[in-house]
């Protein structure tokens, strides 16, 4: 089997109407990898990333000649997936063992793509998976495509799922409607204090908006938000904000990047998907203006 493989993606979407013909899994909040036990342990990311000395407590795996495609994560105490703590592991090469013993990563798999000698890409979804649950090597299960798990993940604090077709063929380095991820999103009122200029088609405009709440130490950063816009609303937006612009930063903690900043004189509404360890939206999405807010309303 050819290698490094590129990951298949799943595209972004709410859950299908047909939901008996897919499986669900919950959506791992980590590091998508491709490990290969056909030899000498090799993993890989998307692009062929290579990520097999970045991770070497992933190893141990009592099978040998397979191919799995899975999620590389970092746990916190709760046993919960921490996307903050993986950050800790995420840009080393050749971690120490000091790294290891504070920011363990763990792989879960959940798809085989080979097996002695033979490629799995062609054959279903649903077959590949009761391979995997066979090697028993803790692969995280799937649920019927009717059950709860959305709402259960939800609960549970974690991203959300992904919906596969059960009858789908694994299609290297595609992003495909046969696999469908569904976040949990959670909304809640930010104040715009500022906006990165965009580059590539949102060059000359607003790239993404700086989100910021009320504390008791004044407008505090909390992320920026650049997805959920339509091009008509960047340009609604260039023209309500730029009467605001100011000088200096109206944040009392420091932002990243070159920005242009605003009295905080505007409020808006975003979707996201839960608060990090250092108080910034994950994964936030622009849902729009709430002129009937006033600024001070919005507090942590």
């Amino acid at each position: 089997m050819p290698f490094p493989v590129e990951p298949m993606l799943a595209v972004p979407g709410a859950l299908p109407s047909d939901r008996e013909q897919y499986g669900l899994e919950v959506k791992w909040d980590g590091i998508r990898a491709v490990m290969d036990l056909t030899g000498v342990l090799r993993m890989t990311g998307r692009h062929g990333a290579d990520y097999t000395r970045r991770y070497p407590e992933i190893s141990g795996f009592p099978v040998t000649d397979v191919v799995l495609d899975g999620e590389i994560v970092a746990l916190d105490p709760s046993g919960r997936p921490s996307f903050v703590r993986l950050q800790h592991r995420m840009h080393l090469t050749d971690p120490d063992p000091a790294m290891l013993r504070l920011y363990p990563v763990t792989y879960l798999p959940f798809d085989l793509l080979y097996i002695d000698g033979t490629s799995l890409l062609d054959m279903p979804y649903r077959t590949r998976r009761d391979l995997l649950e066979q090697l028993d090597i803790g692969a995280p299960p799937y649920f019927p495509g009717d059950s709860d798990l959305l709402a259960a993940t939800m609960a549970q604090g974690l991203e959300g799922v992904v919906a596969k077709r059960l009858d789908s063929p694994y299609r290297p380095g595609t992003r495909s409607n046969w696999w469908i991820k569904v976040k949990n999103l959670d909304t809640r009122e930010v104040v715009i204090g500022g906006w990165k200029p965009g580059k590539g088609r949102r060059a000359g405009g607003i790239g993404s908006l700086i989100m910021g709440v009320f504390t008791e130490h004044g407008l505090t950063y909390v992320g920026h938000v650049g997805t959920g816009f339509t091009d008509a609303e960047l340009e609604r937006l260039h023209d309500v904000l730029s009467p605001l612009e100011i000088p200096r930063s109206p944040f009392h903690n420091p932002v990243p990047w070159r920005n242009r900043w605003v009295r905080p004189d505007l409020v808006g509404e975003v979707g996201y998907t839960m608060w990090t360890d250092d108080h910034k939206l994950r994964h936030p999405v622009w849902r729009g203006l709430r002129p009937d807010k006033i600024p001070a309303e919005v507090v942590l």
